[in-house]
Formats: C-alpha cells, sequence, structure tokens
C-alpha cells in the first residue's frame, strides 16, 4: 500500500493475510462483523468496459460539512496530478478537472460540501457493488543504531538485487524481467528468500537503515509497507517501501486456515493480525515456520519532508490522510478522484479522496480506507471489511460526453 501496486504487497486489513495477496495492510480487530473474502467479480479491462450510468444528485447524499472539510483538503492536495496523469479508467480527461482544481484552492472549508454538489456529478460503476478494507501506519519500537534489545534489521535495498537482461530468464506475466540478482559464475538466479535472509545472507554489507526490538512486528511492518520507528528517548524515523526481493508473497493466515487454526472453535485463533500475533507468539518455532512461509522480504528507505503534511506518501505522491484518503484501482477510479460510499460499517460512510493503489486493491469498487497511525487506527483498519454501494464523483458534463 503506499504509493503504488508494489508497496502494498501491498497490503489491508487481515483480509491480505488471510489470502494470497499483493498488498500491505494488516491490523488487528475491531468492533463488527469478521473480516471476509472480496467478493469475485467478472473481469473488466476498465471503467468504460464495466459500465457507467449516472447516479443520485450529490445534493441528496447529505454530505456532513466536517466531512466534506477533509475531503476538500486532500482533493487540493492531489490536483496538481489529476490535471497532468493520464487516466487509466478512461473516464476523464486532465482538463475535465480544471473547473472544480482553480476554485479548490480558495473555496473555504466551512461550506465544503457545497463545492462537491457545484463542480461534481455521481456516476456507478458496474452494479457499484463496493467492497472496502482497511489499512493504517504501523509503529513499532525500533532505533536507528542497534543497542541492546534492537536486534532484528530493517535493511535498505541491496545493490545486487536487479532485474535479469533480456535472455536471462524468462519475463514475469506484465512483461517485466524478473527480480534476483547474479552469482559468482555471472548466472541469474533468484534473489535471497525470507529464511535467507533471516539466516544473515545480508548480513554484514552495511544494508541496515534501522533495528527493531521484535521480529513478529517486522514482519507485520513489511506486510504493511510503511510504518513509524519509535525509539526509547522517543524520536520517531518514518520507513516507506524502497524495493522488494521478487519472491511469492504468501498470506499466512491463509496457511493458518488451511491448517484448521483459524476459527472459534478450543484451539483456534481469529484470523486477523491480533490472531495470527498471538499463534506467533504462543508457537514461537512454529510461528517462525509459519512467517517463512512467505518468502517475500520488504526493503525500506526513510521518509522525510513531505511526509511532514500529514500521513504516508500515497501513488499520487500526496500523503493520504486519515479518514479522507481511499487506495483504489486506477483503471476504474481516477487517482485524485472523490468517492462517496455507503457501506454496512458506518465509519466507513462519507466523502473519500482516491490517492493510493494497492496490489490487492483490483477491480470496479474495490476500496482501501486509511485510517493514520497508533492504537485506534489499528483497530479500525483491522475490523474494516465492509459491503455496500460506492459512487464515483465526476466533474460535471463527464457522463454527458462519454454517452456520445
Amino acid at each position: 500500500m503506499f504509493g503504488g501496486s508494489g508497496r502494498r504487497l501491498a497490503a489491508l486489513a487481515l483480509l491480505l493475510l488471510m489470502s494470497a495477496c499483493g498488498r500491505i495492510i494488516p491490523p488487528t480487530p475491531g468492533p463488527g462483523p469478521a473480516p471476509q473474502k472480496p467478493p469475485v467479480v467478472a473481469a473488466a479491462a476498465n471503467a468504460l468496459a464495466a459500465g457507467v450510468r449516472p447516479g443520485p444528485g450529490i445534493a441528496g447524499l447529505g454530505i456532513a460539512q466536517a466531512d466534506a472539510a477533509g475531503a476538500l483538503a486532500s482533493f487540493r492536495e492531489s490536483c496538481r496530478r489529476l490535471l497532468s496523469r493520464s487516466d487509466g479508467s478512461g473516464l476523464t480527461r486532465g482538463a475535465d478537472w480544471q473547473p472544480a482544481c482553480s476554485a479548490a484552492p480558495d473555496w473555504p472549508a466551512s461550506s465544503a460540501a457545497q463545492f462537491f454538489s457545484t463542480y461534481f456529478e455521481t456516476a456507478r460503476i458496474g452494479d457499484g457493488a463496493a467492497f472496502v478494507t482497511g489499512y493504517y501506519e504501523p509503529e513499532i519500537a525500533g532505533v536507528r543504531r542497534r543497542q541492546p534489545g534492537f536486534d532484528v534489521p530493517i535493511y535498505g535495498v541491496p545493490a545486487d538485487l536487479v532485474r535479469a537482461k533480456v535472455g536471462d530468464a524468462p519475463a514475469n506475466s506484465d512483461g517485466k524481467q524478473p527480480l534476483g540478482r547474479y552469482d559468482a559464475n555471472g548466472r541469474f538466479v533468484a534473489y535471497y528468500d525470507r529464511t535467507e535472509i533471516e539466516n544473515g545472507a545480508l548480513a554484514g554489507k552495511g544494508l541496515e537503515i534501522a533495528w527493531a526490538a521484535d521480529p513478529v512486528e517486522v514482519f507485520f511492518l513489511q506486510v504493511q509497507g510503511s510504518g513509524r520507528l519509535r525509539a526509547p528517548d522517543g524520536s520517531v524515523m518514518r520507513i516507506g517501501y524502497a524495493g522488494q526481493n521478487g519472491q511469492p508473497y504468501t498470506g499466512i493466515g491463509g496457511v493458518m486456515r488451511d491448517r484448521g487454526l483459524v476459527g472459534s472453535g478450543p484451539g483456534q485463533y481469529s484470523g486477523s493480525m491480533q490472531g495470527i500475533m498471538q499463534y506467533i507468539r504462543e508457537h514461537p518455532e512454529d510461528g517462525r515456520d509459519l512467517m517463512r512461509r512467505n518468502r517475500s522480504w520488504v526493503f525500506f528507505s526513510e521518509l522525510t519532508g513531505a511526509n511532514d503534511l500529514g500521513g504516508p506518501l500515497g501513488a499520487l505522491g500526496v500523503p493520504v490522510r486519515e479518514g479522507s484518503s481511499v487506495a483504489a484501482d486506477p483503471l476504474f477510479v481516477p487517482l485524485g478522484a472523490p468517492v462517496w460510499l455507503s457501506v454496512d460499517r458506518g465509519v466507513a460512510n462519507g466523502l473519500w479522496i482516491a490517492q493510493d493503489t494497492g496490489g490487492a486493491i483490483k477491480g470496479a469498487n474495490r476500496f482501501d480506507s486509511f485510517w493514520g497511525a497508533g492504537a485506534q487506527a489499528r483497530t479500525t483498519a483491522g475490523g474494516m471489511s465492509a459491503r455496500g454501494q460506492a459512487l464515483l464523483l465526476l466533474p460535471k458534463g463527464t457522463l454527458q460526453r462519454l454517452s456520445k
């Protein structure tokens, strides 16, 4: 999850742990229904192929001013990219967003709901049936320099992690050359997997950018893809996804489910991150082997500068914000566009801005909501598994143009 599909190995509430996914985001369960698998939907190339039809008037949605004000702040920050980037959904052109983006900087937050009703119309993509999970920015104990009690390395990207030269290995299904390394004989081979790295394959190479206290927390930080390291002196280092070893991702919650360890019976655990962590801590040897079933390893870099504006940087290159930002599939939602959610988890209802992507966030009306950092964010994101309806807010006149 932050800033691109690779980064969320990309990532999402515990749902991603329960299945073989591609993003980075799990958390502890909150109140509400147990997480569910995402719905299986028919594949469509993009929003146009899925079908686009007019939705209800924005004035009738009952957008709360506080909700609209947060969305307006995020929309302002997205405008620069909205105006310049190509829209893979096929719905909009850069110029379509110009009227709203020109008005946004000076529009008062106190009448933010009117801003959206003035410049936008709603559209339903496909049947509009939405599935929403959650993600957050974790905080774990960590320091910049190794010291007693902080012995778990957090690595930057190794210089020998490269893509194969054409002809040295078959291309991936997406046409890209695979990631790996060249051995001493010049042969292209798979990069070190989780077990090899934990056993010291990268030790002594100066790749450590920080050290953490708990290997289990580091594992889930990698699943999340971004987070904060808090030192004993209270200082915080923010780190984000910088690369991945090219090995396949395995959702260990799914492995536990296949072994009969997940459920409500005696000796079983919940499929949430909390339940998975409980199992790992109560069964350290089996837990270590379980984590090693996920051969993927995520490398990090320190995040500075722009991140002082708010949350971690999303795929648009602007900070994602608590309660205002969602990840979406850019083939179905123009990144930077407002989205209205009406689902069975009330806390997720309202207006959001699509500012991020994720490897497991695919298809029409599939969203991942961002809940910030801290214990409450972890709880809310972890319990987020909601179904309902979604509306996409497009610049006025878009639907008329598309209908011609």
